[in-house]
């Protein structure tokens, strides 16, 4: 159990492996996923190049948006682009890198199944068998232009009657699974070399803007969850203090049931450090708004404008005052970003 809660803390700290972990999972996904579906061509001419066409990009594009989903980045990368000034500028090279990093690890499945697809060639044959110039095929001189393009749509058919033991038959179906593999062959050589291309070029370019934009992505992404972290960890206070004054107002009835309340204000003290004085609904409300209107600056070496602006609201703009109120709550409790408070006593 010690190993599986390291391994579950490393990823739960490190979001790239994560997010390169889940990308890994999809591409595997998207080849089981080939592999096992029963793919039935209809051999009719108007829909062969539906049929094949749509199975070869409508499951890339499920996959992306997998991808895009189960990708934790891109609901930061969006928070980040729409959120209010507020106090913090906002760095487009931050944006930009978070939407490259994103992009890259969603199109990994997607690009996994269409070249999957295309190495196999079942999806081509089906969807361009009418398309194939019967001239080129001898099997196909003698008949009229309906029955050519009948013949040539049920191409991708082994089993159909007329055209079990037409050579010509195998002959389109050789001609286009060439064209397919060599499709195929050929995106994945093109992306090994971009690949390749964008991995030994990469120290050519301006590498402190490359290193400025990694570092503030995770710190927006580190950011996020400290806040989600302590603001679980005020919730849980909150609701223990609300539960311990629901019981002191019901002490006497339950006194005839013999149960044992804790003394008055013991253990109260420690807590209220720890709720940072934000005792009230209200609070807790205006406190949110103002994280996310109002960010603090990226300074530490100075007092925050925020908590300056939660004791008196001097920075807050007229718009900001009206929707929040002019009564000013009291110390701001994400001074401390992770705190560490003790178990509370069972009551």
């Amino acid at each position: 159990m010690e190993r599986f809660r390291m391994i579950f803390q490393y990823f739960h700290s490190n979001s790239e492996s994560v997010m390169n972990g889940i990308c890994g999972l999809l591409a595997l996904a998207s080849v089981k996923m080939y592999a096992c579906f029963d793919f039935s061509c209809p051999c009719l001419p108007r829909y062969n190049m539906a049929y094949g066409l749509g199975i070869m990009f409508v499951p890339p594009v499920a996959l992306f948006l997998c991808g895009l989903i189960l990708n934790r980045q891109s609901l930061v990368m969006l928070e980040e682009w729409r959120r209010p000034q507020g106090h913090r500028k906002k760095d487009p090279a931050v944006i930009r890198y978070l939407c490259s990093s994103i992009m890259q690890r969603a199109m990994v499945a997607p690009v996994v199944w269409i070249i999957v697809t295309l190495l196999d060639g079942k999806c081509l044959i089906c969807a361009f068998s009418s398309s194939v110039d019967p001239e080129k095929f001898v099997g196909f001189a003698n008949a009229s232009p309906v029955q050519v393009q009948q013949l040539l749509a049920k191409v991708p058919c082994k089993d159909d009657e007329l055209l079990r033991n037409n050579t010509s038959r195998k002959a389109v179906s050789r001609y286009l699974r060439c064209w397919s593999q060599a499709l195929g062959w050929s995106i994945l050589l093109i992306l090994i070399a971009a690949a390749f291309l964008a991995r030994w070029l990469r120290p050519c370019f301006n590498q402190a803007t490359l290193l400025q934009a990694r570092h503030w992505s995770n710190y927006i992404d580190i950011e996020q969850k400290i806040f989600e972290e302590t603001c679980c960890e005020h919730s849980r206070l909150f609701a223990h203090k609300c539960i311990l004054h629901f019981f002191e107002s019901m002490r006497q009835e339950i006194k005839l049931h013999s149960f044992i309340l804790p003394r008055e204000g013991e253990g109260a003290e420690g807590e209220e450090d720890l709720l940072r004085g934000i005792t009230d609904q209200d609070q807790v409300n205006k406190l949110l708004k103002m994280w996310y209107y109002e960010k603090p600056p990226l300074d530490v070496s100075q007092s925050h404008p925020l908590g300056r602006t939660w004791q008196g609201h001097c920075h807050l703009s007229p718009q900001s005052r009206d929707q929040w109120g002019d009564d000013s709550g009291a110390d701001i409790f994400l001074q401390n970003p992770n705190p560490k408070g003790s178990t509370p006593r069972k009551t």
